[in-house]
């Protein structure tokens, strides 16, 4: 298997992508498969779900701006249309022309929303345990985050817990969480830059689809879901299922918010299946 590192600069900013295939496999005309990670992730969150994949197909994962080893500019403007724009761009400066979308979280809106600007684009669209229907953060929040040092504020919010604490919430099975899963989650967090770029991020970030253009999207989705989903509860999931025209929801027993990690054999079948 060959595995590249590449950063490109999209939209006037820096994207750091992961482009992996097998070149004894003869997959070039297969879709290519374009992974997008959630809040407060990267592609790490894919590590053990891209091996499997890279047996049948052309990987695609992007870390989004501020995330990952992406830039965490300060006047990059972050909205979720303007993510999935970034993700569009690359696409195209890549030559790539088939894609299957697999979103996990946060990441699922950006795949939604890439479907919706640009639907030719798209053949089909995974969603893990996708965020849904949160609003725009109150004004309130957002008129906060211009008060001078706001970003300090945001780093001791988002660190309060712990980087432990916080997997625990996200992890059904608390024995998957080593030393390895740890430092991947965190590293990201080492350099400040991105609780400047949060903190953009909460003036800029919009909020997610609204019913009536999900309704609009026909583009054939696959949802899967853990049933113990603390982060976005599988209410959602279900919610999205009657929402999108052309979807199906999976879901798993025991299991929680970070399914590439803790399902990535069943979530590896689902997905071949389903292309």
């Amino acid at each position: 298997m060959k595995s590249n590192h590449f950063t490109a600069n999209i939209n006037g900013v820096n994207v750091f992508y992961e482009f992996h295939h097998d070149s004894t496999s003869g997959i070039s005309t297969k879709p290519t498969l374009v992974m997008i990670h959630g809040f407060l992730s990267s592609s790490f969150s894919f590590r053990r779900l891209i091996p499997l994949l890279t047996k049948e197909y052309t990987i695609l994962a992007i870390d989004l701006p501020p995330f990952g080893k992406s830039e965490k500019s300060k006047k990059f403007v972050y909205s979720y249309e303007n993510l999935a724009r970034v993700v569009i761009l690359l696409l195209e400066k890549l030559f790539i022309k088939r894609t299957v979308l697999i979103g996990h979280s946060m990441g699922g809106q950006i795949a939604l929303n890439v479907s919706n600007q640009k639907p030719e684009l798209v053949e089909k669209v995974v969603l893990l345990c996708s965020s849904g229907y949160l609003k725009r953060l109150p004004n309130s929040i957002v008129f906060s985050s211009k008060i001078p040092y706001f970003y300090l504020y945001l780093k001791y919010w988002l660190a309060r817990k712990g980087p432990i604490q916080n997997l625990l919430n996200v992890v059904y099975d608390h024995s998957l969480i080593d030393d390895e899963m740890i430092e991947g989650y965190v590293q990201p967090f080492y350099d400040d830059q991105i609780f400047h770029a949060l903190t953009r991020m909460i003036r800029d970030r919009e909020g997610d689809l609204a019913q009536e253009i999900l309704k609009k999207i026909e583009t054939p989705s696959l949802l899967i879901w853990g049933e113990e989903d603390k982060v976005v509860p599988l209410e959602v999931g279900k919610r999205l299922n009657r929402d999108l025209p052309n979807s199906n929801l999976i879901t798993y027993k025991k299991t929680g918010h970070l399914l590439p990690e803790e399902k990535p054999l069943h979530v590896c079948d689902n997905i071949i299946n389903f292309i």
